[in-house]
């Protein structure tokens, strides 16, 4: 019974971005972009069903948000211990290969650490160019601690631009390579203020996973 509530496909992930503290459909839905979100509505309902969350209105129409429970809090051990189980036992390369910068650029900005940002206002324009229009180009926005994503031009002055493949920028996130790394290497180039761009490795939002060490290639040789 437990298998059923937890294990249909996407339901992971769903509880996943409740953990992470995402509460609203359309936030859920950045966190899953590949989700329709006919069924992302069918697995929080199912989910509310189970115990696992409670919807609460909010006071504007139509607009609710979706809390765990306490049977939905202690998922979090076992939700992590899947993320930690994958980063060590899955092959990167798989990983890496049906990429989405959505969903990147939403991880990043959850796990961005704004403390080593200048106090003022603070733009970070990320380009892809190996991206369509509409995917390539993103913008990191922190202010007075708080971190916005853009899909479109803010209108802010930009202090550091950060211009990468897709690939390279995942793969930093993940842990498999350093920003240093690809740095050096050229895949990624920093242009701009560079008391921002010296302190990139410290702001930089990884997953909360990048520190595991992949254990693939030590099994092969055992």
């Amino acid at each position: 019974m437990a298998a059923e509530v937890i294990c249909s496909r996407w339901t992971a992930l769903v509880v996943r971005e409740l953990l992470c503290g995402s509460t609203r459909f359309n936030d859920l839905r950045r966190g899953v972009p590949r989700m329709s979100p006919t069924l992302l509505s069918k697995r929080l309902k199912e989910l509310e069903e189970a115990g696992v969350i409670a919807v609460k209105k909010t006071g504007q129409k139509g607009v609710v948000e979706y809390k765990l429970t306490e049977a939905g809090e202690e998922l979090r051990g076992i939700v992590m211990s899947l993320g930690v189980w994958g980063q060590r036992w899955v092959e990167s390369s798989l990983s890496l290969k049906n990429l989405d910068p959505s969903l990147l650029m939403w991880d990043m900005r959850r796990n961005l650490a704004p403390a080593p940002i200048p106090g003022r206002r603070c733009t970070v324009k990320f380009d892809y160019p190996e991206l369509s229009a509409g995917r390539k180009t993103w913008w990191l926005v922190v202010e007075n601690g708080e971190v916005d994503l853009c899909g479109v031009d803010p209108g802010y002055e930009v202090d550091l631009y950060v211009r990468s493949s897709l690939h390279s920028m995942t793969s930093v996130w993940m842990g498999a390579t350093t920003l240093k790394d690809e740095m050096e290497a050229s895949n990624i180039v920093l242009t701009g203020d560079k008391a921002v761009a010296r302190s990139m490795h410290q702001w930089l939002g990884l997953s909360p996973f990048a520190k595991e060490k992949s254990r693939v290639g030590a099994a092969a040789k055992a």
